[in-house]
């Protein structure tokens, strides 16, 4: 049951179709991006989908988590306080850092902090990554972390397009996000 439930919520942690609160002109001045999408996620013999909304900036994220027809899941908010996930029963979890916090809420650690970049098609800070690009200069995968993304199609052919089918893989998980909507400044 545990592992239903692990799955369930990854797979809630990274797309959503519900909306996020208008922000500030201080605040939305410090966006870097938004994103809408569809998420799949595979981990051992288990499947599930959803969907999610992402707002992230240097100082903060903001992810609202709802299954395919809109229940919500999961609401992980990061600040300068630490990482707070509040749970469809409302119950709140906290941690100084968004990995151990889904290690301790999922089961496993999910790769919030390389993923911000990720998304955006380009390796993480930190640990050195292998990147290999198409022709038109996209990036078509990389490794890092123990991560391998798969850049399976973009907004266009262009390069500094933003990317709107993924697919992850860490050991025994897999997952598939496909973003509908971007916003980036």
């Amino acid at each position: 049951m545990r592992q239903a439930g692990v799955l369930l919520a990854a797979v809630f942690l990274l797309c959503a179709c519900a909306g996020l609160p208008e922000l500030g002109a201080e605040r939305a001045a410090l966006l870097e991006f938004e994103l809408a999408g569809r998420i799949a996620v595979r981990y051992a013999e288990q499947a599930a989908s959803g969907s999610v909304a992402w707002r992230h900036s240097r100082a903060s994220d903001e992810l609202l988590i709802t299954t395919p027809v809109g229940g919500a899941v999961a609401r992980i908010v990061r600040d300068a306080g630490g990482v707070t996930l509040t749970d469809a029963d409302g119950d709140e979890h906290r941690a100084a850092d968004a990995e151990s916090l889904t290690e301790r809420v999922l089961g496993f650690r999910l790769p919030l902090e390389g993923l911000s970049d990720w998304v955006r098609a380009r390796p993480a800070v930190g640990p050195a990554a292998v990147a290999q690009y198409d022709l038109t200069g996209r990036l078509a995968s990389l490794e890092q972390n123990g991560w391998r993304i798969e850049y399976l199609d973009y907004e266009s052919a262009q390069a500094g397009a933003m990317p709107t089918r993924m697919r992850l893989h860490y050991p025994a998980l897999e997952l598939r996000l496909a973003i509908h909507d971007w916003k980036v400044r």
